[in-house]
C-alpha cells in the first residue's frame, strides 16, 4: 500500500484557491465562511479516506508469521499506523468543532483576545483558535513551564 508521508497528509488540505476578499467585504462574510467550510470538509474527507485505507491495509496484510521477529515487525507497523490514525481521529474531531464554530458565527476570532485571526492564518491552519500574537505568548508560556 503506498503510504502518504506525514507532510503530504498534513498539507493535503491546502489544495485550494486562496480567498481574495472583495473591497469593503466584512470579515467572515458568508463567502468566506463557505470557503473555510469547503477547506475543512475536503480535509476531513481526505483524513477519512486514509482511515479506510488503513483498515483495508491491516485486513489485507494481517498474517500470523511463524517467525517472532516478522510478527513483531508487523505488530510494530500496525501500532504506528494506529497511533497515526488516533491523531487523525482527534484532528477530525477538531475539524468538526471548527465547523460548528462556523455555523455559530464564532469562527475566525481569537479565543483569548477576541480579535480577528485573519484569513491567511486560517488558510494556513484552518482549525486555529488563537491569533498569532496570543499563540506566540501561549507557546512562550508553555516553554517556560516545561523548563
Amino acid at each position: 500500500m503506498p503510504r502518504k508521508k506525514k507532510s503530504e497528509l498534513a498539507e493535503s488540505f491546502q489544495n485550494f484557491i486562496p480567498y481574495k476578499p472583495k473591497k469593503g467585504e466584512d470579515y467572515m462574510s458568508e463567502p468566506q465562511k463557505d470557503h473555510f467550510r469547503e477547506i475543512l470538509q475536503n480535509w476531513k474527507a481526505q483524513l477519512m479516506e486514509e482511515v479506510d485505507r488503513t483498515v483495508s491495509h491491516m485486513k489485507d496484510e494481517a498474517a500470523n508469521f511463524p517467525d517472532p521477529a516478522d510478527r513483531a515487525t508487523q505488530e510494530e507497523e500496525f501500532s504506528l499506523e494506529l497511533r497515526a490514525r488516533d491523531r487523525e481521529r482527534k484532528l477530525i474531531r477538531k475539524i468538526d468543532g471548527t465547523m460548528d464554530l462556523i455555523d455559530n458565527d464564532d469562527y475566525g476570532y481569537c479565543n483569548a483576545c477576541g480579535i480577528e485571526i485573519g484569513i491567511k492564518r486560517l488558510e494556513a491552519r484552518p482549525t486555529a483558535t488563537l491569533c498569532i500574537d496570543c499563540k506566540t505568548l501561549d507557546e512562550i508560556k508553555e516553554r517556560q513551564q516545561m523548563g
